[in-house]
């Protein structure tokens, strides 16, 4: 069954709304469906706010910054019972942005900017807020281009250090933590996952086009992280991620 296409709510701007109500489309997103994709009277949307909830709509109106929509059904979406977390590493050539985009359409839950020691772009300052806010406004169009109900989270930069508090962390859960490497003992199709009822996650990290510095990987590693190989071919920094995700997304059976 084709889904529709998705505009997107803050969260909590659906509440109240459900079957026989009318909701307002209003500000860019209606600009950019009443202007940019011309969508007309009679025609069926969906909007969501990021965290989990769905309007499926007829439009009823259309004017300059506003669409009048029909809501025919609400659906609250819950949340992956295990999350899904990608560290990608800061990359030159927009490659870490392609990663998270791709990485958001498979269905990753969080995405984390990895300051690493070989990462050629650099966060710092001015730069890094209108960085992050890159990063932000790929995620956000990639959730609407997916259809998905869910926005990932754009976590804060992050240095190594800062990764391998966050893996502890995440490993004291119960979760796991993958650092995709060539020199991995294990494929990723073996790493154990977390129980679904554990409330944890998987975070999978790449590294920068220049590789991972075996200093980071010993702190990495030490923080709780398992080492493991995706294939036999090395993938880019843009590919590995959404592989893994992808893989991950298999096995944890939200593709079923």
């Amino acid at each position: 069954m084709a889904t529709a296409p998705v505009f997107l709510a803050d969260p909590g701007l659906l509440d109240g709304y459900g079957p026989g109500s009318v909701y307002a489309l209003v500000g860019a997103e209606a600009r950019h469906a009443g202007v940019v994709q011309r969508r007309r009277p009679g025609e069926r949307i969906d909007v969501v706010d990021g965290a989990g909830v769905r309007l499926e709509c007829v439009i009823s109106v259309v004017e300059p910054g506003r669409l009048t929509l029909d809501v025919l059904g609400r659906r609250e979406e819950p949340a992956p019972r295990v999350r899904l977390v990608l560290a990608q590493a800061l990359a030159k050539g927009d490659r870490d942005e392609m990663a998270i985009e791709a990485a958001t359409e498979v269905g990753v839950d969080e995405v984390v900017p990895w300051q690493a020691d070989r990462s050629v772009v650099v966060w710092r300052g001015e730069r890094a807020a209108k960085s992050r806010a890159r990063w932000l406004a790929t995620v956000r169009e990639a959730t609407k281009q997916s259809r998905r109900s869910w926005r990932p989270e754009v976590a804060s930069p992050a240095d190594t250090a800062g990764l391998a508090e966050r893996i502890a962390a995440e490993v004291a859960r119960g979760g796991v933590a993958v650092v995709l490497h060539g020199t991995g003992a294990e494929r990723l199709a073996d790493v154990p996952l977390p129980p679904p009822d554990a409330g944890a996650a998987v975070l999978v990290v790449v590294g920068p086009e220049g590789g991972i510095a075996a200093r980071e990987l010993d702190v990495l590693v030490g923080a709780g992280a398992r080492v493991a190989r995706l294939g036999p071919t090395v993938l880019r920094t843009s590919t590995a991620g959404p592989v893994a995700l992808a893989l991950l997304a298999e096995r944890l059976g939200r593709w079923a």
